[in-house]
């Protein structure tokens, strides 16, 4: 992979299998949610943006939800990752899920092994870091645009992704990368708040610090001790995700590291990191996320507080956010 290439992706965030012993929990959840799927397209990018909107059933004019905007790791769509958006609709959180056409699941139709490989280094590639922050941006408008818009409350946006996506994520929480000739300042100021699973490092740059320091909202970060990257050409320890937290300039900023936790534990798949723990994970990490939008949305605390004890026993590491 191209040491100039700035963004890294992970493994395979594929997976659309059952929940397991969280099946049951996703039947009751789909009653209170509707999911509406959208085929948008931007023309002044001729780029197609697909995307997947968890809707709570309560939303509407009067009583509009706040808006998660997810982007998904190398090799996702927005089908993916339905444990949260389910879940945060559940609880009342619009969940818009933005497929990236440039680093999509249409990279697993590659023939053959080296075809596969030049797919995945172009989907790593700066421009393709610049569109997915587009993607994101774009449905944003067109959500709150359309005939949805009026159940959406556009003051209200907080930013998630997985692996590539929490690199889409923070630069459009104010992360900068200097590369000359391009666009490198993308930040979204309709964000409230970022949503970090399993960041890489930005590949090639030296200073987390220098990069990081302009996110300037709220942020949670997710990891695991065992959270390691390994794709062809490229490999990332669980130690880099902790240095992304450590870079945020923001103090506002959670870490929860679980014990065991793997990379591809945080997509829909049942079996990394062994199924008792990946259930345990998943449900912990639906509780914590939102307990953490909670927290920025109407400024309840309670539940982010009392978290770490509930789930010390998968905890591996806590840092809350510093205070004032």
């Amino acid at each position: 992979m191209n040491r100039r290439s700035f963004l890294t992706a992970a493994a395979s965030t594929l997976g659309l299998a059952s929940l397991g012993p969280l099946a049951r929990l996703a039947r009751a959840q789909s009653s209170a949610v509707s999911v509406i799927d959208r085929d948008w397209t931007d023309a002044r990018r001729a780029r197609q943006v697909p995307v997947r909107l968890y809707l709570p059933s309560g939303a509407s004019p009067e009583r509009p939800a706040p808006l998660v905007v997810f982007s998904h790791g190398l090799g996702g769509s927005r089908f993916g990752y339905r444990y949260l958006g389910s879940h945060w609709a559940s609880e009342g959180f619009a969940s818009l899920h933005v497929q990236h056409v440039g680093s999509d699941n249409s990279l697993w139709n590659a023939d053959g092994r080296w075809a596969l490989l030049r797919r995945m280094h172009q989907a790593a590639q700066e421009s393709e870091a610049i569109a997915r922050v587009r993607d994101l941006r774009f449905a944003m408008d067109q959500l709150l645009d359309s005939d949805l818009g009026r159940q959406i409350d556009g003051g209200k946006i907080i930013a998630a992704g997985h692996s590539y996506g929490a690199n889409t994520t923070l630069l459009a929480a104010g992360a900068r990368v200097e590369r000359p000739g391009l666009p490198m300042d993308l930040r979204e100021p309709r964000l409230r708040a970022a949503i970090v699973i399993s960041a890489p490092p930005f590949h090639g740059e030296s200073s987390p610090e220098q990069i990081l320091a302009g996110v300037g909202v709220p942020s949670l970060h997710i990891t695991g001790t065992e959270d390691v990257i390994r794709i062809p050409g490229y490999y990332s320890d669980a130690a880099d995700r902790v240095a992304v937290f450590n870079g945020v300039g923001n103090p506002r900023k959670t870490l929860a590291v679980f014990a065991g936790g793997v990379h591809s534990m945080f997509t829909d798949r049942t079996s990394p990191g062994g199924v008792q723990l990946n259930a345990q994970v998943k449900s912990a990490t639906q509780e914590l996320t939102t307990a953490f939008l909670r927290s920025v949305v109407a400024g309840d605390d309670s539940s982010l507080q009392v978290w770490p004890q509930r789930h010390g026993a998968i905890l591996s590491r806590f840092v809350g956010p510093a205070q004032g």
